[in-house]
């Protein structure tokens, strides 16, 4: 697979990368296969996937031990990327809050590098800005633990260009990662283009859920999710708003069709197409989709291409 450096002075890494959250929760649970996930893992290293993408949230704590099951086997062939300052209160529920006091992020830290079972994390994100704490406490912790050795770069999740600038003052932010795909632009806006921030200031931009969510594949003939899945409560998943959304889809089929490619990895190639800082993470835990997401890393879209697709219209409904 072609590389792509993890901020102006990170690593090489694998043009797209693996988000593993849905492997614990969120998606489909009743088929949660620990063993099957871990295949999946070892099967996007060895197709040359580094970025390997998990949170201390994520089935609290579970999902950082899977990875943490493949990192005592392949470390150091392995980016590994953690995030900090959500708290699970109801696991049931996936019901959260926000923490990014600094006692929090410490003894956060430690629990996550207890779990992935590595003395250092690659690169760990503060996961949401906590409004009851100033962003620059926050930040100031995390950089305390890059001068310790624990951290080797910082990165913000789905924060404003402001906000990003007043980390980057504490500390470089090595890499900013927010949701990004054919129907979630909301980091390419006018005025909150947080994508160009990071090209311009030497930060990888992460996109998590490039497919929306499975939508973008084409799959789904009728939003028809289990009780549970994340996805049942999105308003776009609506009746009304997943068929006017259909229209994305199929301007996503259609340049398929021309390059002989399916549609997710038109999605994911489009997200590729955003900058060569661009460093997708679609998430599963099927090895077969796992493969076809990364036959993108080898689909060239052509000005034409990508045109056609930025015309594709707004989606109706909002994310959450």
């Amino acid at each position: 697979m072609r590389t792509r450096q993890l901020s102006g002075t990170g690593p090489l890494v694998g043009a797209i990368g693996l988000g593993c959250m849905g492997m614990s929760w969120g998606y489909a649970e009743s088929r949660r296969d620990d063993e099957l996930s871990v295949a999946v893992i070892e099967q996007a290293l060895d197709s040359g996937v580094t970025l390997i993408d998990t949170a201390d949230v994520y089935g609290d704590g579970h999902n950082e031990s899977l990875v943490g099951r493949v990192l005592a086997r392949r470390r150091d062939e392995a980016v590994v990327a953690t995030k900090v300052g959500m708290v699970v209160t109801d696991l049931a529920t996936r019901a959260m809050r926000r923490d990014g006091s600094p006692a929090h992020i410490r003894r956060s830290a430690e629990a996550s590098l207890r779990r992935l079972g590595t003395d250092v994390i690659d690169l760990y994100y503060l996961h949401r800005v906590d409004p009851a704490v100033p962003l620059e406490e926050s930040w100031g912790q995390l950089s305390e633990l890059v001068r310790e050795g624990k951290v080797r770069r910082l990165g913000l999740s789905e924060v404003t260009v402001e906000e990003a600038e007043r980390a980057h003052r504490v500390h470089p932010v090595s890499a900013v990662q927010s949701e990004l795909s054919l129907w979630t632009r909301d980091a390419q806006a006018p005025g909150t283009d947080v994508v160009g921030w990071c090209a311009a200031n030497g930060a990888a931009f992460v996109p998590f859920a490039p497919l929306g969510r499975g939508f973008l594949t084409g799959s789904f003939e009728r939003p028809d999710f289990e009780e549970g899945d994340f996805r049942a409560t999105n308003p776009r998943f609506g009746d009304a708003a997943f068929a006017a959304n259909l229209r994305i889809v199929e301007a996503v089929r259609s340049v398929a069709a021309r390059h002989g490619a399916t549609p997710a990895q038109v999605a994911i190639a489009w997200t590729l197409a955003q900058g060569e800082h661009v460093v997708p993470i679609p998430g599963t835990k099927n090895p077969r989709y796992l493969a076809d997401n990364i036959g993108a890393a080898a689909l060239r879209l052509s000005p034409e291409d990508l045109a056609e697709l930025n015309a594709v219209p707004a989606p109706v409904g909002d994310r959450y």
